[in-house]
């Protein structure tokens, strides 16, 4: 890579100042001694002075968010020359990546990175309480282990204010050698006029145009990419949204467990966030008549559909938050990830792919896809990122080895949701059944509870739950018809049943195993 292309005058607002760092290259200049070889920069040095001055890193990311950070850790790890880019450093104030599973903590322990769960007033989650129509069922990850795996090892998710999580991950990456933190606003990828690789990015740093290049650019610049439309082959589909509200000092009915309300209004989560914040997430899908503009938009919603829907002892914390009126909102998005084949990019993170927040499994994904892509291009297997060919064919190999952990969760979330927003009779059905079948305890609450948390990832294990659910459901309803609407049930009912079972599961097996 030529340097004089990449010799930018543009001042960069860094987050890692040369000066602080032992051992640089400004310290040993002044530094005296009888040998010229102490004026020499060590190699270390020499990469530092290349991201700082000229802009030329092994690695470009885009977006120091959840995917960002941890893959400028792992990269920076093994040794790789790794610049970070973030819009802005300050600490974020939103409502998602607020819950991690027992698979995301094992995820990040393999990162390297558990300790950014600490000194952030996290709060230990040991697993669920969904209830349905007011009626409650425990699904606890100790379910998971046998008792005696148990006593070694304790499925435990956390739940934690975003931004503070993020800061955390931040520092992680700031800290880590090979790597540079900057505060740009990327506006363009820059590309080979002749070859058509992506080398870099166009960014503005301070007001001022400037440039960064490398190998390999990462983009991970979440739900909103501004870039996914031009190098990926799908489109988000947003379900609905999840409209959100921070509860202070909630007397939640099952503490350190998220809770999942389903009624016949579309499902609540809530789950704790800190030492006296509670986060409530409200399920409102497109055009619902109880949040149109006409009947009081969501507000009516919240007081008159949510609030009498949620456990008793929360509704006095909910109705103050309402009345607080600080309403946010996000989409939930379906979003298939797709084989890539740009040299020199790759789209990593909510921008690739992503799911219903449901189930919580977003961040689960995401640092197990960072530890994969990191291991497949690791210096042993790809000892130089200017190998095009032979990044693109491990690139093409993420995309299928992700699915062995990546598949389940996203499955899971959208067909757990289709149920879970029931709007006819057949889905109705089959919640009630997926509720009573989760009350039979046993494997019915220990293997559905490890899909949920991130550690069971047979799509098979998926696929037999899911169709016993369906057939338990028909038998329920066969049970509670009166004698003489049995054989309508049997033979008529059940089979439309089961038939729209396999219709909401079907396209989402479909995306996984095909595309």
């Amino acid at each position: 890579m030529s340097s004089t292309a990449t010799t930018t005058t543009a001042t960069t607002t860094r987050v890692t100042a040369l000066e602080d760092r032992p051992q640089s290259m400004t310290s040993r200049r002044n530094k005296s001694s009888s040998s010229p070889l102490h004026n020499l920069p060590t190699d270390a040095d020499y990469r530092e002075y290349r991201r700082r001055v000229h802009h030329e890193a092994d690695i470009v990311i885009v977006g120091a968010g959840v995917v960002g950070c941890a893959a400028a850790v792992a990269f920076g790890k093994q040794g790789r020359s790794v610049i970070l880019l973030e819009r802005s450093m300050k600490e974020p104030d939103r409502i998602v990546g607020e819950l991690l599973q027992p698979g995301g903590v094992n995820a990040l322990e393999k990162l390297g990175m558990k300790d950014c769960l600490e000194g952030i007033d996290a709060v230990p989650c040991y697993g669920y309480e969904v209830t349905y129509h007011g009626e409650p069922v425990k699904i606890p990850y100790s379910s998971i282990v046998t008792p005696e795996e148990y006593a070694h090892s304790k499925p435990e998710g956390r739940s934690f204010h975003h931004g503070r999580f993020i800061s955390k991950l931040r520092a992680a990456a700031i800290a880590t050698p090979n790597v540079t933190v900057i505060e740009s606003t990327v506006t363009s990828l820059v590309h080979n006029t002749y070859t058509n690789q992506v080398q870099g990015v166009q960014a503005m740093t301070a007001g001022k145009e400037d440039y960064f290049f490398g190998s390999l650019t990462i983009v991970s610049d979440g739900y909103a990419s501004k870039f996914r439309k031009e190098y990926l082959s799908h489109t988000p589909e947003v379900r609905s949204k999840f409209w959100a509200l921070e509860m202070i000092d909630a007397d939640l009915p099952a503490p350190n467990h998220g809770h999942v309300i389903l009624s016949d209004a579309p499902p609540i989560l809530i789950y704790q966030i800190g030492t006296h914040e509670t986060r409530i997430l409200i399920d409102v899908p497109e055009n619902l008549p109880s949040a149109s503009v006409k009947n009081g938009g969501i507000k009516n919603h919240m007081l008159n559909v949510a609030l009498p829907t949620v456990p008793e002892c929360v509704r006095p914390s909910l109705k103050r938050a309402i009345e607080g009126g600080k309403f946010r909102s996000m989409p939930n998005s379906f979003l298939p990830s797709s084989v890539q084949k740009t040299p020199g990019l790759f789209i990593l993170g909510d921008a690739m792919n992503m799911r219903h927040p449901l189930t919580g499994g977003g961040m689960t994904v995401a640092f197990n896809d960072v530890y994969l892509l990191s291991q497949l291009l690791s210096p042993t297997t790809v000892p130089s990122l200017e190998s095009t060919d032979l990044v693109l064919t491990q690139l093409s190999r993420f995309h299928w080895a992700r699915k062995t952990s990546s598949s389940l969760i996203n499955i899971l979330a959208m067909a757990l949701y289709s149920l879970f927003a029931a709007d006819d009779w057949r889905l109705m059905t089959l919640q009630n059944g997926c509720f009573r079948y989760f009350q039979r305890g046993g494997a019915c609450i220990a293997e559905p509870c490890g899909m949920l948390a991130g550690i069971i990832s047979r799509p098979t294990t998926l696929v037999y739950h899911f169709f016993a659910v369906a057939f338990y459901a028909v038998w329920m309803r066969i049970r509670a018809a009166p004698w003489y609407l049995v054989p309508w049930a049997l033979f008529v009912e059940s089979v439309l049943v089961i038939a729209k079972a396999a219709f909401v599961i079907g396209p989402y097996l479909l995306w996984e195993v095909s595309k």
